[in-house]
């Protein structure tokens, strides 16, 4: 009709049909039967606004065009079953059909069930084109394709997961192989790939893989605890494609299936022996993948994201992130944390209090509702304590502080009676703190007596041999000490009674002979 209408608008400027032909490189006899169609049907130029390419032909052929015929059933719910059909991931278009045929036995036979779906299905699925503008999005996920390599001593095989980032503006591609998809390997990847580009994108769009995301939700995805402040500390907002969603994130996609056919694919006849061969084999492979111009446009992705990504990328921070992993803990009755089999203690008020603890390679930092309340160099040594002071009651520091020594130079401070009472305690004893209790338990009747009389009572101790705690609480409260204390202690004399013999009568028995 293109060409009806251009015979139409030069008509009207008065051009013979000889001329108009020529123009529209067509018959002349075409031209008159074009002219003719319009003069029967009334039709001048300009034509309405209203008119399209149908209503046109309609007039021109002097027929109308034949109307879809009408459907003889109604069509299904489309709508409904494709969200049931993205809901249960084991549901099947043939299981619908046949509840819908169930329903309606004289509905569509399932090839053209299936037709009428397929046809609605692409007229929905429409595709929304991205802009992207230079430095802001940074997409990353992880290929589907692996590669093997053996441990050299015993020829074991492990495969290499492969991370892929993606620039949104330039296309520049960074790839490189992990021993796995776990959080320390995530982590680590986004930081190499952060310097790999020399600087940070404002945007991160992950998949919602589980170290990523550790809850994934249309609206309000919950990002894992390590990754969130991993992306805080480069200042990077993380923004997880939708779930189900590969076009969110189309441009890693794209880069992931490129990875495997022009890097992953190179690879396959190759034999490795490390994580580090195979990511020196797939940078030399990644440094030819950037270089390599493109197909329908001018340049390549190094050159691109040398003039488009690069300038707009944001500054690296002067330290690198230094991992460390979360949990949530309970602190003990003991005001200690256990971490990794290791005990570390926190202020003695948050005994019984849930706490939040994270570990790095060197440190262990325990916070409490948003602060920190304790950090320790990390030990890797198995059920030991590590304990500062300070976190312990005033009770039990105070406790602490009693040893051998500072007993007895507290004692020295009383007197020397008192220093030789103490000595003879502690050495009674098997282990010189079973003597503690009955030392500190004479340290407290010095705060209760003068220190006079204590000395006093100690030495009236030592002088009967009665070297205990019970011993000298005893003098005291008996006023013993006020007593004068006599050089020589006489013998007890026997008691008299006519049962006694004696030791004469011994004398006069006469020896037994056996």
């Amino acid at each position: 009709m293109r060409k009806a209408k251009e015979v139409l608008r030069l008509h009207s400027l008065g051009l013979k049909q000889q001329q108009i032909a020529r123009s529209c490189s067509i018959s002349q006899s075409t031209v008159h039967e074009y002219l003719k169609a319009a003069e029967a049907g009334g039709v001048g130029w300009p034509l309405p606004v209203d008119w399209d390419d149908q209503r046109l032909t309609e007039v021109l052929s002097g027929k109308r065009q034949p109307q879809p015929a009408k459907r003889k059933h109604a069509l299904p719910d489309f709508a409904a079953i494709h969200q049931e059909l993205q809901k249960h991931s084991h549901l099947t278009l043939q299981l619908v059909w046949q509840e819908q045929r169930e329903r309606n036995p004289e509905g569509y036979r399932y090839s053209r069930f299936c037709d009428l779906y397929r046809r609605w299905l692409r007229n929905r699925e429409v595709v929304l084109r991205q802009e992207h503008r230079a430095g802001e999005k940074l997409f990353v996920d992880y290929a589907g394709a692996t590669i093997p390599y053996f441990h050299p001593q015993t020829g074991q095989q492990s495969n290499a997961a492969i991370f892929v980032a993606v620039l949104g503006a330039s296309s520049y591609t960074y790839a490189e192989a992990t021993a796995s998809q776990a959080l320390n390997c995530w982590i680590g990847s986004h930081i190499r790939t952060f310097e790999f580009l020399g600087g940070v994108p404002q945007v991160a769009v992950p998949d919602n893989l589980r170290s990523g995301v550790s809850r994934t939700c249309r609206y309000e995805p919950d990002l894992n605890r390590t990754y969130q402040e991993m992306a805080a500390h480069y200042g990077v907002a993380v923004i997880p494609a939708r779930p189900r969603k590969p076009r969110d994130k189309a441009k890693v996609e794209v880069g992931v299936q490129i990875v495997q056919r022009w890097i992953v694919a190179a690879l396959r006849h190759r034999k490795f022996f490390s994580l580090a061969e195979v990511n020196e084999a797939i940078g030399v492979l990644l440094e030819r993948l950037n270089q390599r111009p493109f197909r329908k446009r001018e340049g390549c992705r190094a050159s691109l994201f040398a003039a488009l990504d690069r300038p707009a990328l944001g500054a690296l921070p002067a330290e690198r992130y230094e991992f460390g992993s979360w949990k949530t803990a309970t602190v003990n009755l003991d005001y200690h944390v256990e971490v990794e089999h290791s005990f570390y203690s926190v202020p003695y008020q948050l005994a019984g209090n849930a706490v939040e603890v994270r570990v790095t390679a060197t440190t262990v930092e325990i916070l409490h509702q948003g602060l920190r309340v304790a950090s320790h160099a990390r030990s890797f040594e198995t059920q030991k304590a590590t304990t500062v002071n300070e976190h312990r009651p005033k009770s039990h520091q105070r406790h602490l502080e009693w040893n051998h020594s500072r007993i007895v130079e507290w004692a020295a401070q009383t007197g020397p009676f008192t220093t030789q009472l103490v000595e003879t305690i502690l050495a009674a004893q098997r282990h010189p703190e079973q003597g503690f209790r009955s030392c500190l338990g004479i340290i407290g009747l010095s705060k209760k007596y003068p220190l006079d009389r204590v000395e006093a009572a100690a030495q009236r101790a030592l002088r009967l041999r009665a070297c205990s705690y019970r011993s000298l609480r005893s003098i005291l409260e008996k006023q013993l000490d006020r007593l004068p204390l006599n050089d020589s202690v006489p013998a007890p004399s026997a008691p008299q009674h006519p049962n006694i013999r004696g030791a004469a009568y011994f004398d006069d028995v006469p020896p037994t002979i056996h």
